[in-house]
């Protein structure tokens, strides 16, 4: 589980990291200061799909016959 875990992680953060990216880089109060931000933004975005991940395996997981 933790390879699936791994896999869907891997596609999840870099899509939360690409929204915080574009929200950074959309929000004129925050475009000023984008190479301050946008490091931030991405480590956000995976710090946050890390717990989505395994959430997204377990099911995985549970519907999969014998497993």
């Amino acid at each position: 589980m933790k390879a699936v875990a791994a896999l869907i992680w891997i596609v999840l953060g870099a899509t939360l990291a690409g929204i915080g990216l574009t929200i950074v880089v959309a929000t004129p109060q925050l475009a000023g200061h984008a190479m301050k931000y946008i490091p931030y933004a991405a480590l956000a975005g995976f710090v946050v799909a890390i717990p989505f991940s395994l959430i997204v395996a377990a099911k995985l997981k549970n519907r999969l016959p014998g497993a």
